[in-house]
């Protein structure tokens, strides 16, 4: 088993995955799991083995087992579980004061490398897959491409590239020169229909995993056109139908109720952030199997960031202090109605690597600690439809392997603290 250092430099390293599944071959590796929660959410397993042979679960087996020539991994004084999703991420980029200037001055090749050393640290925090919801196109799916073929260590990707918004929507740029803002707009801001139609069609054809939208304003979009909707109803019909013709799920960034509402009721898959949901929200995600991906990290970051960053912008400031404090409670509200929740962060917002602490503001919002793990497996792999493959530890399944020494079900802050990582049958850290 190729053990992969910390140190590795991301983007420059050698492939360890690629390496270790070629020389691996059949090679059996047994963990040995002393507290072993197989599919969160059901019972704990004491003293189990987990049998892998290259990249996937062979079998899972009561008592700790040794067969001939397998290599063993000692857990027994650990708690395993499957490695953790995070269905929205911001691998390309980090906020701070540059962040509003990267595309004038970061090229493609830049963000991708920047990309690579955001990945190797999200793997290293525990989480094996993840969504990248909004960045370079080019970039994202170069990286997402390297990982897959397991040239750069990081959690395998589904990436949607840049957002499918208005023409001066939150995914649009914002806040310079208008000449400035007429030559660097969005490929993918749209206006009408047929227009967003064909934003649609480009980011499939550019190789998108998932469409993502900007149903609403945004928090760190320097324009003061607030947090409510702003597609019109038959550009929501379009989009969706589009995408759904082509064989995509839609997401959208959506923080004001009016946004929320009409795009559930278009048809979209999940929303993105869900701040101001009310109870006509929550029946619509009910009545259309919607998943609401909370990212209420992102609220607690811009909220204290509107207090000490010198970096807002005034706009910035007065959207932070509005909508970063709603977000805990809008998750406790969507919790105990029920609102199917896949786990997710918006790191790079917050700092990458730091991911693990939603699981903590999940705990604060009114879930148990196995309900938050439960968002980040279970759930997480059904919203981003890869629960055949990964989200639990069953035979057949990717070998996606986090253990961490403290019991999570009692202490989730266990998880912002991982000791062992393996993807896809491959170790990345064993401490």
């Amino acid at each position: 088993m190729k053990i992969v250092s910390a140190a590795i430099a991301a983007g420059l390293a050698l492939s360890a995955s690629s390496f270790a599944q070629d020389s691996a071959g059949d090679t059996l590796t047994v963990i040995h799991a002393g507290h072993l929660i197989a599919v969160p959410g059901e019972r704990v397993r004491e003293n189990a083995s987990i049998l892998v042979r290259g990249n996937r679960i062979e079998s899972i087996e009561d008592g700790f087992v040794t067969p001939d020539g397998a290599e063993i991994i000692d857990l027994s004084d650990d708690w395993v579980m499957p490695g953790f999703i995070d269905s929205h991420v911001h691998l390309l980029s980090q906020q701070g004061p540059l962040r509003r200037f990267e595309g004038f001055i970061l090229n493609p090749a830049d963000m991708a490398f920047n990309g690579a050393a955001n990945a190797h640290t999200t793997l290293l925090a525990g989480f094996t897959t993840a969504q990248d919801v909004g960045g370079n196109f080019e970039a994202i799916t170069a990286l997402r491409d390297a990982i897959e073929d397991g040239d750069v260590p990081g959690p395998r990707l589904r990436v949607s590239g840049p957002s499918v918004t208005p023409t001066g929507g939150h995914g649009d740029i914002n806040g310079f020169a208008f000449d400035v803002m007429h030559m660097f707009s969005s490929e993918t801001a749209c206006n009408g229909p047929s227009d967003c139609r064909r934003a649609v069609r480009e980011l499939v054809r550019g190789g998108a995993d998932v469409i993502k939208i900007t149903a609403t304003g945004g928090v760190l979009s320097d324009t003061a056109a607030g947090v409510e909707r702003q597609f019109f109803n038959d550009e929501l019909d379009a989009i969706v139908e589009a995408a759904h013709l082509m064989g995509r799920r839609v997401t959208a960034h959506a923080h004001g109720v009016t946004g929320i509402n009409a795009f559930l009721e278009a048809g979209g898959d999940s929303i993105e952030h869900g701040t101001y949901l009310d109870r006509d929200s929550i029946r619509l995600f009910r009545e259309n199997g919607a998943y609401l991906v909370p990212t209420v990290m992102a609220g607690e970051f811009v909220a204290d960031q509107a207090e000490t960053a010198d970096w807002m912008t005034d706009n910035q400031r007065a959207k932070s202090r509005e909508v970063g404090p709603q977000m805990l409670e809008m998750a406790r509200r969507a919790h105990e109605n029920g609102v199917p929740i896949a786990f997710g962060t918006d790191s790079g917002v917050s700092a990458h690597g730091d991911n693990a602490r939603e699981f903590e503001l999940y705990v604060n919002a009114g879930m148990t600690p196995m309900e938050a793990l439960t968002t980040a497996t279970v759930n997480a792999s059904r919203h981003i439809q890869m629960d055949d493959q990964i989200g639990t530890l069953e035979a057949g399944k990717l070998a996606d392997i986090v253990a961490v020494d403290g019991d999570p079900t009692e202490n989730v802050s266990e998880l912002t603290d991982v000791d062992f990582v393996m993807k896809d049958g491959v170790v990345y850290l064993s401490e």
